[in-house]
Protein backbone atom coordinates (compact mmCIF):
# COMPACT_ATOMS: atom_id res chain seq x y z
CA UNK A 1 0.00 0.00 0.00
CA UNK A 2 1.31 3.45 -0.93
CA UNK A 3 0.99 5.75 2.07
CA UNK A 4 0.38 9.38 1.11
CA UNK A 5 1.32 12.26 3.38
CA UNK A 6 1.29 16.03 3.20
CA UNK A 7 3.53 18.34 5.24
CA UNK A 8 2.28 21.79 6.23
CA UNK A 9 4.64 24.42 7.67
CA UNK A 10 7.33 22.21 6.14
CA UNK A 11 10.40 24.37 6.72
CA UNK A 12 13.54 22.81 5.25
CA UNK A 13 12.03 19.32 5.27
CA UNK A 14 13.09 17.71 8.55
CA UNK A 15 9.62 16.28 9.10
CA UNK A 16 9.38 15.08 5.50
CA UNK A 17 12.81 13.43 5.74
CA UNK A 18 11.52 11.36 8.66
CA UNK A 19 8.25 10.56 6.88
CA UNK A 20 10.13 9.27 3.86
CA UNK A 21 12.41 7.11 5.98
CA UNK A 22 9.29 5.62 7.58
CA UNK A 23 7.84 4.74 4.18
CA UNK A 24 5.42 7.60 3.48
CA UNK A 25 5.27 9.43 0.16
CA UNK A 26 4.88 13.18 0.66
CA UNK A 27 2.87 14.55 -2.23
CA UNK A 28 2.59 18.17 -1.14
CA UNK A 29 4.44 20.51 1.21
CA UNK A 30 3.49 24.05 2.23
CA UNK A 31 5.98 26.67 3.44
CA UNK A 32 5.81 30.46 3.52
CA UNK A 33 9.57 31.17 3.57
CA UNK A 34 11.18 31.19 0.13
CA UNK A 35 14.66 30.18 1.30
CA UNK A 36 13.32 27.32 3.41
CA UNK A 37 11.28 26.17 0.38
CA UNK A 38 14.44 26.25 -1.70
CA UNK A 39 16.21 24.00 0.80
CA UNK A 40 13.22 21.66 0.86
CA UNK A 41 13.25 21.37 -2.93
CA UNK A 42 16.99 20.65 -2.97
CA UNK A 43 16.42 17.59 -0.82
CA UNK A 44 12.94 16.37 -1.78
CA UNK A 45 12.68 16.74 -5.52
CA UNK A 46 9.62 14.47 -5.92
CA UNK A 47 7.43 16.54 -3.60
CA UNK A 48 5.56 19.57 -4.91
CA UNK A 49 6.25 22.56 -2.64
CA UNK A 50 3.74 25.40 -2.49
CA UNK A 51 5.41 28.57 -1.21
CA UNK A 52 2.68 30.72 0.26
CA UNK A 53 1.04 31.77 3.51
CA UNK A 54 -1.05 28.78 4.65
CA UNK A 55 -3.91 31.18 5.37
CA UNK A 56 -4.14 31.82 1.62
CA UNK A 57 -4.41 28.13 0.73
CA UNK A 58 -7.81 26.70 -0.15
CA UNK A 59 -8.18 23.03 0.77
CA UNK A 60 -10.31 22.62 -2.37
CA UNK A 61 -7.18 23.44 -4.38
CA UNK A 62 -5.26 20.93 -2.28
CA UNK A 63 -7.82 18.25 -3.17
CA UNK A 64 -7.43 19.12 -6.86
CA UNK A 65 -3.65 18.83 -6.58
CA UNK A 66 -4.00 15.39 -5.03
CA UNK A 67 -6.58 14.13 -7.51
CA UNK A 68 -8.21 11.03 -6.07
CA UNK A 69 -5.35 10.22 -3.72
CA UNK A 70 -6.25 9.52 -0.12
CA UNK A 71 -4.28 11.32 2.57
CA UNK A 72 -3.04 8.76 5.06
CA UNK A 73 -1.16 11.29 7.22
CA UNK A 74 -1.30 15.06 7.50
CA UNK A 75 1.66 16.30 9.51
CA UNK A 76 2.96 19.70 10.45
CA UNK A 77 4.69 21.98 12.91
CA UNK A 78 2.78 25.28 13.09
CA UNK A 79 5.14 28.12 14.09
CA UNK A 80 4.17 29.13 17.62
CA UNK A 81 7.23 31.09 18.73
CA UNK A 82 5.18 33.08 21.22
CA UNK A 83 4.83 29.92 23.31
CA UNK A 84 8.56 29.16 23.29
CA UNK A 85 10.17 29.16 26.75
CA UNK A 86 13.01 31.33 25.40
CA UNK A 87 10.61 33.93 24.04
CA UNK A 88 8.58 33.77 27.27
CA UNK A 89 11.75 33.95 29.43
CA UNK A 90 10.39 30.81 31.13
CA UNK A 91 7.22 32.60 32.27
CA UNK A 92 3.85 30.86 31.72
CA UNK A 93 2.22 33.62 29.68
CA UNK A 94 2.72 33.48 25.89
CA UNK A 95 4.30 36.38 24.04
CA UNK A 96 1.91 38.11 21.64
CA UNK A 97 2.77 36.83 18.17
CA UNK A 98 0.47 36.43 15.15
CA UNK A 99 2.05 33.04 14.44
CA UNK A 100 0.50 31.70 17.65
CA UNK A 101 -2.81 31.50 15.76
CA UNK A 102 -1.49 29.14 13.10
CA UNK A 103 -2.61 26.08 15.06
CA UNK A 104 -6.07 27.04 13.81
CA UNK A 105 -4.85 26.55 10.25
CA UNK A 106 -3.59 23.08 11.13
CA UNK A 107 -7.04 22.24 12.53
CA UNK A 108 -8.69 23.69 9.42
CA UNK A 109 -6.62 21.51 7.13
CA UNK A 110 -7.43 18.39 9.15
CA UNK A 111 -11.17 19.12 9.31
CA UNK A 112 -11.50 19.97 5.62
CA UNK A 113 -9.18 17.29 4.20
CA UNK A 114 -10.05 14.53 6.73
CA UNK A 115 -6.82 12.49 6.51
CA UNK A 116 -6.88 9.08 8.16
CA UNK A 117 -4.33 10.31 10.70
CA UNK A 118 -2.61 13.52 11.74
CA UNK A 119 0.50 14.47 13.68
CA UNK A 120 1.50 17.85 15.04
CA UNK A 121 4.70 18.83 16.81
CA UNK A 122 5.24 22.04 18.74
CA UNK A 123 6.82 23.74 21.74
CA UNK A 124 5.65 22.53 25.18
CA UNK A 125 4.32 25.97 26.09
CA UNK A 126 1.46 25.53 23.61
CA UNK A 127 -0.20 23.09 26.03
CA UNK A 128 -0.86 25.97 28.44
CA UNK A 129 -2.87 27.97 25.93
CA UNK A 130 -6.62 27.86 25.43
CA UNK A 131 -6.12 27.59 21.64
CA UNK A 132 -4.63 24.12 22.13
CA UNK A 133 -7.50 22.94 24.31
CA UNK A 134 -9.93 24.31 21.75
CA UNK A 135 -8.09 22.48 18.96
CA UNK A 136 -8.38 19.16 20.81
CA UNK A 137 -12.14 19.57 21.09
CA UNK A 138 -12.53 20.58 17.45
CA UNK A 139 -10.54 17.59 16.22
CA UNK A 140 -12.53 15.15 18.31
CA UNK A 141 -15.81 16.72 17.18
CA UNK A 142 -14.65 16.38 13.57
CA UNK A 143 -14.80 12.59 13.87
CA UNK A 144 -11.41 11.62 15.24
CA UNK A 145 -10.89 9.37 18.22
CA UNK A 146 -9.72 11.34 21.25
CA UNK A 147 -6.33 12.75 20.19
CA UNK A 148 -3.30 11.73 22.22
CA UNK A 149 -0.75 14.35 23.21
CA UNK A 150 2.32 14.37 25.35
CA UNK A 151 5.40 16.44 26.11
CA UNK A 152 8.44 14.29 25.37
CA UNK A 153 12.20 14.73 25.11
CA UNK A 154 13.65 13.82 21.73
CA UNK A 155 16.79 12.46 23.40
CA UNK A 156 14.65 9.43 24.28
CA UNK A 157 14.05 8.76 20.58
CA UNK A 158 17.58 8.32 19.28
CA UNK A 159 18.33 12.02 18.69
CA UNK A 160 21.65 13.27 20.17
CA UNK A 161 19.99 16.33 21.67
CA UNK A 162 17.96 17.28 24.72
CA UNK A 163 14.88 19.05 23.40
CA UNK A 164 11.38 18.92 24.84
CA UNK A 165 8.52 18.95 22.36
CA UNK A 166 4.78 18.63 22.43
CA UNK A 167 3.50 15.87 20.14
CA UNK A 168 -0.15 15.44 19.14
CA UNK A 169 -1.50 12.51 17.11
CA UNK A 170 -4.98 11.46 16.10
CA UNK A 171 -6.81 8.98 13.89
CA UNK A 172 -10.30 8.35 12.59
CA UNK A 173 -9.55 4.64 12.21
CA UNK A 174 -9.03 3.73 15.88
CA UNK A 175 -7.45 5.24 19.00
CA UNK A 176 -3.85 6.22 18.24
CA UNK A 177 -1.10 6.73 20.80
CA UNK A 178 2.21 8.54 20.56
CA UNK A 179 5.20 6.29 19.91
CA UNK A 180 6.95 5.02 23.02
CA UNK A 181 10.54 6.17 23.62
CA UNK A 182 13.22 3.97 22.12
CA UNK A 183 15.60 4.76 24.99
CA UNK A 184 18.45 4.40 22.49
CA UNK A 185 20.99 6.97 23.61
CA UNK A 186 23.02 8.72 20.94
CA UNK A 187 25.79 11.07 21.99
CA UNK A 188 27.58 14.07 20.52
CA UNK A 189 30.69 11.92 20.01
CA UNK A 190 28.79 9.26 18.09
CA UNK A 191 27.34 11.82 15.70
CA UNK A 192 30.08 14.40 15.04
CA UNK A 193 33.17 12.87 16.68
CA UNK A 194 34.63 11.52 13.44
CA UNK A 195 34.18 14.63 11.33
CA UNK A 196 37.44 16.22 10.16
CA UNK A 197 38.36 19.68 11.30
CA UNK A 198 36.61 22.26 9.11
CA UNK A 199 39.88 23.36 7.53
CA UNK A 200 40.47 19.77 6.40
CA UNK A 201 36.92 19.17 5.16
CA UNK A 202 35.62 19.12 1.60
CA UNK A 203 32.12 19.91 2.91
CA UNK A 204 31.47 23.67 2.56
CA UNK A 205 28.68 23.53 5.15
CA UNK A 206 31.18 22.25 7.70
CA UNK A 207 33.24 25.37 7.08
CA UNK A 208 30.43 27.70 8.17
CA UNK A 209 30.91 28.90 11.74
CA UNK A 210 31.62 32.33 13.24
CA UNK A 211 34.98 34.03 13.62
CA UNK A 212 35.71 36.03 16.78
CA UNK A 213 37.71 38.96 18.08
CA UNK A 214 41.00 38.13 19.80
CA UNK A 215 39.39 38.82 23.18
CA UNK A 216 36.56 36.33 22.62
CA UNK A 217 38.87 33.76 21.01
CA UNK A 218 41.22 33.87 24.01
CA UNK A 219 38.23 33.41 26.31
CA UNK A 220 37.07 30.39 24.28
CA UNK A 221 40.55 28.85 24.34
CA UNK A 222 40.58 28.95 28.14
CA UNK A 223 37.15 27.35 28.60
CA UNK A 224 37.79 23.77 29.79
CA UNK A 225 37.35 21.10 27.14
CA UNK A 226 34.42 18.69 27.07
CA UNK A 227 31.66 20.55 28.90
CA UNK A 228 33.35 23.60 30.39
CA UNK A 229 31.61 26.95 30.48
CA UNK A 230 32.28 30.66 31.00
CA UNK A 231 31.65 30.18 34.75
CA UNK A 232 34.80 28.07 35.01
CA UNK A 233 36.92 31.13 34.23
CA UNK A 234 36.14 33.03 37.40
CA UNK A 235 34.33 36.33 37.77
CA UNK A 236 37.20 38.46 36.48
CA UNK A 237 37.20 36.64 33.13
CA UNK A 238 33.49 37.02 32.50
CA UNK A 239 32.31 39.35 29.75
CA UNK A 240 30.90 42.55 31.20
CA UNK A 241 27.38 41.64 30.12
CA UNK A 242 27.69 38.39 32.12
CA UNK A 243 29.03 39.92 35.34
CA UNK A 244 25.69 41.21 36.58
CA UNK A 245 23.82 39.32 39.27
CA UNK A 246 21.09 36.88 38.21
CA UNK A 247 22.12 36.82 34.55
CA UNK A 248 20.23 33.90 32.99
CA UNK A 249 21.08 31.50 30.20
CA UNK A 250 23.98 29.80 31.99
CA UNK A 251 24.95 27.78 28.92
CA UNK A 252 26.25 30.68 26.85
CA UNK A 253 29.89 30.22 25.86
CA UNK A 254 29.69 26.62 27.03
CA UNK A 255 31.20 23.55 25.37
CA UNK A 256 29.24 20.49 24.39
CA UNK A 257 30.11 17.24 26.18
CA UNK A 258 31.37 14.38 24.03
CA UNK A 259 29.57 11.56 25.79
CA UNK A 260 26.27 13.26 26.46
CA UNK A 261 23.40 14.74 24.51
CA UNK A 262 23.81 18.23 23.09
CA UNK A 263 21.74 21.05 24.49
CA UNK A 264 18.79 22.18 22.38
CA UNK A 265 19.90 23.23 18.90
CA UNK A 266 18.13 26.56 18.50
CA UNK A 267 18.07 29.23 15.80
CA UNK A 268 21.13 30.71 17.52
CA UNK A 269 23.18 27.52 17.21
CA UNK A 270 25.98 29.20 15.23
CA UNK A 271 26.60 31.83 17.89
CA UNK A 272 28.20 30.75 21.20
CA UNK A 273 26.73 33.80 22.93
CA UNK A 274 23.30 32.21 22.38
CA UNK A 275 23.90 28.92 24.19
CA UNK A 276 26.17 25.91 24.77
CA UNK A 277 27.34 25.73 21.18
CA UNK A 278 31.12 25.51 21.47
CA UNK A 279 32.82 22.41 20.10
CA UNK A 280 33.80 19.94 22.88
CA UNK A 281 37.54 20.36 22.22
CA UNK A 282 38.21 22.62 19.24
CA UNK A 283 38.31 26.35 19.96
CA UNK A 284 35.31 27.35 17.91
CA UNK A 285 31.56 27.23 17.68
CA UNK A 286 30.03 24.12 16.14
CA UNK A 287 29.72 24.30 12.36
CA UNK A 288 26.48 24.38 10.40
CA UNK A 289 27.05 20.75 9.40
CA UNK A 290 27.59 19.70 12.99
CA UNK A 291 24.45 21.56 14.08
CA UNK A 292 22.39 19.87 11.35
CA UNK A 293 23.72 16.44 12.29
CA UNK A 294 22.93 17.05 15.96
CA UNK A 295 19.41 17.72 14.69
CA UNK A 296 19.68 14.21 13.11
CA UNK A 297 19.79 15.41 9.49
CA UNK A 298 21.83 13.14 7.21
CA UNK A 299 25.43 14.18 6.61
CA UNK A 300 24.55 14.79 2.96
CA UNK A 301 21.52 17.04 3.55
CA UNK A 302 21.83 20.14 1.39
CA UNK A 303 21.71 23.73 2.63
CA UNK A 304 22.55 26.84 0.55
CA UNK A 305 26.04 27.88 1.60
CA UNK A 306 25.55 31.34 0.07
CA UNK A 307 22.76 32.17 2.53
CA UNK A 308 23.49 34.36 5.58
CA UNK A 309 24.91 32.34 8.46
CA UNK A 310 22.16 33.55 10.79
CA UNK A 311 19.52 32.33 8.33
CA UNK A 312 21.16 28.91 8.01
CA UNK A 313 21.25 28.62 11.80
CA UNK A 314 17.59 29.59 12.06
CA UNK A 315 16.51 27.02 9.45
CA UNK A 316 18.47 24.27 11.18
CA UNK A 317 17.30 25.22 14.66
CA UNK A 318 13.63 25.52 13.67
CA UNK A 319 13.53 22.10 11.99
CA UNK A 320 11.86 19.00 13.36
CA UNK A 321 14.61 16.38 13.84
CA UNK A 322 14.12 13.73 11.13
CA UNK A 323 14.95 10.78 13.40
CA UNK A 324 12.22 11.80 15.84
CA UNK A 325 9.79 12.30 12.97
CA UNK A 326 10.69 8.87 11.57
CA UNK A 327 9.91 7.04 14.82
CA UNK A 328 6.56 8.79 15.23
CA UNK A 329 5.71 8.13 11.56
CA UNK A 330 6.64 4.44 11.83
CA UNK A 331 4.22 4.14 14.72
CA UNK A 332 1.47 5.80 12.68
CA UNK A 333 2.28 3.59 9.67
CA UNK A 334 1.84 0.47 11.81
CA UNK A 335 -1.47 1.84 13.09
CA UNK A 336 -2.74 2.49 9.55
CA UNK A 337 -1.72 -0.92 8.25
CA UNK A 338 -3.41 -2.58 11.22
CA UNK A 339 -6.73 -0.74 11.03
CA UNK A 340 -7.22 0.09 7.36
Amino acid sequence: MKLISIDIFSGVGGLTEGLHKAGFQTELAFEIDELASKVYKLNHKKTKVITDDIRNISTENVKQELGNKTIHLLAGCPPCQGFSSIRRLNKPEPVKDDRNKLIKEFVRFVKELMPYTFMMENVPGLALDKSFKSALKELENAGYYKPDWKIVNIKDYGVPQSRKRLVLVGSRLAPLRIAEPTKKKKTVRQVIGKLPKPENSMDPLHQIFPSHSDEILNLIKDIPKNGGSRKDLGKDRQLKCHQKENVGFNDVYGRLRWDDFSTTITGGCLNPSKGRFLHPEQDRCISAREASMLQSFPKTYKFPIDAPRTKIALMIGNALPPEFSKIQAENIKSHILTHL
